[in-house]
């Protein structure tokens, strides 16, 4: 399931930075208030690209920017690959 994965990695992102998560992120986490810092997404969006092949930031026509987690999940959902 797309939103386990990307907790997990989130998870793995904020140890490498040394952030700290919110404890209860759900659908409507405003992303800016999870936990993670700038660098801390950078590492995530590498990280999901290495782990499900793909940058849906790269292939999207129009850049759009998440604003809750249920934002995010949805984004790597639409543009995972058939």
């Amino acid at each position: 399931m797309m939103r386990d994965t990307i907790l997990t990695l989130m998870n793995e992102a904020a140890e490498t930075t040394g952030a700290e998560l919110q404890p209860d992120i759900n659908h409507d986490t405003v992303l800016l208030e999870s936990g993670l810092d700038s660098l801390g997404f950078a590492i995530l969006v590498a990280r999901l690209e290495e782990e499900l092949g793909y940058d849906p930031f790269s292939i999207m026509d129009e850049p759009v920017y998440p604003r809750t987690f249920g934002e995010f999940v949805a984004i790597y959902e639409r543009f995972a690959p058939k």
